[in-house]
């Protein structure tokens, strides 16, 4: 059995967390990668801004059922799962951490700004940052630039430490190709990896980097 921390963490077990605008993915990231690490079942920890804490444990169908979906915010804490990744001959822990979506202005809803502010907390303290930016929207409007300012300072925070990538999600959608490009281009210091969340895309991508950081 794995030694555990105070407060139930295993040790040695890293934080990796998953941000980005809403919308962009994210929820269906984390349970995608999770499956693509052969999980069957997922205890997903919520733990809400107040801190407050409730475990879930789901099939990854159940939990893309219940927990996606096209609503923005629909994510208002954050969503935790720890997953083990193949390491050369053993296995690694790591702790997948879903995160509400940030927006460049003061959102209306006093829960999903407290959500937010418990995101940025979480970016913080993570060793590995996945940041996901929707490669569809970014392809779509040539005129202005292919990520939003929240984007570029998560990048500007994030970039210059290490385990930090991009994922170019949402590449089976009209406009992605042109989006990556875009991408590509703006944040050309960093690994953007075209991804396909919902079509199981890229995943070994994502497991390579997130494993460079374990």
């Amino acid at each position: 059995m794995r030694d555990r921390q105070p407060g139930g963490r295993l040790s040695g077990m890293k934080r990796c967390t998953v941000v980005g605008r809403p919308n962009v993915g994210k929820t269906l990231l984390v349970l995608s990668l999770a499956e693509h690490l052969k999980a069957r079942t997922v205890d997903v920890t919520f733990m809400d801004p107040s801190g407050a804490k409730q475990v879930r444990t789901y099939t990854v169908s159940a939990a893309i059922r219940e927990l996606v979906g096209p609503r923005p915010h629909q994510t208002r804490c954050l969503q935790s799962i720890v997953v083990e990744v193949p390491a050369g001959k053993g296995r690694k822990v790591v702790e997948l951490v879903d995160t509400t979506g940030l927006v460049d202005h003061i959102h209306e809803d006093l829960q999903i700004r407290r959500a937010m502010a418990q995101t940025l907390q979480a970016i913080r303290p993570a060793q590995i940052i996945v940041h996901v930016v929707d490669a569809s929207t970014a392809g779509r409007d040539g005129s202005g630039p292919p990520a939003g300012a929240i984007d570029r300072q998560i990048a500007d925070f994030a970039g210059s430490r290490g385990g930090y990538f991009i994922v170019a999600n949402k590449m089976d959608l009209p406009d992605a190709a042109r989006g990556l490009a875009r991408l590509q281009r703006m944040f050309s210091g960093c690994a953007v990896l075209p991804v396909s969340a919902a079509e199981r895309t890229g995943l070994r991508e994502v497991k390579r980097h997130v494993l460079r950081s374990l």
